[in-house]
This record gives C-alpha cells, structure tokens and sequence, in this order.
C-alpha cells in the first residue's frame, strides 16, 4: 500500500478528502494541526474520526505562531469572526496568512520522514474567490517546490480542487459518510453557529443536496 499524508482538520472537506484516501487503498495517515484557532473543537473530530478508521493520527501543537497572526479573526481574541457569505467583503478577515503554505510545508516533512508519496489536503473551488493557498496556482507551486526541497519527492493535491463543497458533499453521500461526525463552525461553540461563512456554505451544499444536515446549530 502507498502512504500518504492527509491532513485533516476535522470539517466536511479533510474528512471527505480522508475517507476518499482510505476507500482508495492508500495507507493514510493524517496530520492536524492546533494553530491557536478558535474552532479547536474542530481537532477532537479529527481524533475520534481517526480512531474509528484506525488511522494514525498526529496533532501537532503550534499555537505560538497565533501571534503572528493579528490580522485573522479565526485566531485573534480582538477580531470577531465575521458572519455571512463568503463572497461578502468582511469574509476576508478569516484569511490566515500564509496558512496552507505552512501546514503543506509540515506534512511534506512527516511524508518524508515516513517515506509517503504525497500529501492530500482538502482546497476545494468555493474557497478560491478568498484564500489564495486553496487556488489551482498555488496548489501547482506548491506541488513543485516539494518535489525538488527533499531527496525523496513527494506531491502535493487537492483532490476537490475544481469541486464545490456540494461536490464534496455528493461525493461524500455516495461514499455513505456520516458528516455528524464533522465540525464546520468557526466559532467554536457548543453549537454551530450557522451564521459564519463556513455555517452559510456548508448548509448550502446540503440544500443543495437535499438532504438535512444532521449536526445542531444555534439559529
């Protein structure tokens, strides 16, 4: 089996991205990352997601780079995080700078470390109108750049890059996921919000779908 690194933040993207890796026979292993976000919860999905699948999992501690960050409402105590739409303008305070950059960065170095042959993360279409490191552009340089930084290569894709999150979800029904098991909400709380960017789009695809969304929200 070939291995691979999936990294996997604990919402409907990565967990779909993650059962795709695992229904295609690669020998997954999953990587998260606490960067001081305010969501965190997001990170105890991940865990138990990866305990049923029987997949190794790593949560990497890099809450220290929160401060460079003050400009990003999913980490700074001073922002709040924006609702509405993503294509509103205020949606652009959610941006991390340079998130994925960092993260892919990581990963590349455990897929080396554990001798992987690529890194899997979970960039879809809806997210390039506001994050840069989800566009097909850096997605290419990115799978450059790994494959010339290290002895051994390693590639870097997204696999719903050109996909919608009503894709991801349609693809993920047809694979029988239990997206109960997912957080989606950028604030955090005991309830999802339902008001944030990820709430709005994420309650989309399933209209969409028509199917509920089996997880409670607050509204």
């Amino acid at each position: 089996m070939k291995k691979l690194v999936v990294i996997y933040s604990g919402g409907m993207d990565s967990f779909t991205a993650l059962n795709k890796a695992v229904k295609e026979g690669f020998d997954v292993y999953a990587l998260s990352f606490d960067y001081g976000q305010k969501h965190n919860k997001e990170l105890i999905y991940a865990q138990n997601v990866c305990n049923e699948l029987n997949v190794p999992h790593k949560i990497l501690d890099i809450k220290s780079i929160s401060t460079l960050f003050t400009s990003s409402s999913l980490v700074s105590d001073n922002i709040n995080v924006p609702d509405g739409h993503y294509e509103a303008e205020n949606m652009k305070s959610t941006v991390v700078p340079n998130r994925n950059m960092i993260l892919i960065s990581l990963a590349i170095g455990y897929a080396v470390d554990i001798e992987a042959e690529g890194v899997w993360y979970g960039a879809h279409s809806g997210d390039h109108l506001i994050y840069p490191d989800c566009r097909p552009e850096f997605v290419k340089v990115m799978d450059q750049a790994s494959k010339v930084a290290n002895f051994e290569p390693v590639y870097v894709h997204a696999p719903y890059l050109d996909t919608d999150k009503i894709g991801i979800l349609k693809d993920g029904i047809k694979m029988g996921l239990d997206y109960s098991k997912t957080w989606t909400c950028y604030k955090g709380q005991e309830k999802a919000c339902g008001t944030c960017g990820s709430c709005v789009e994420r309650l989309e695809a399933f209209q969409a779908n028509n199917i509920n969304d089996p997880i409670q929200y607050n509204i």
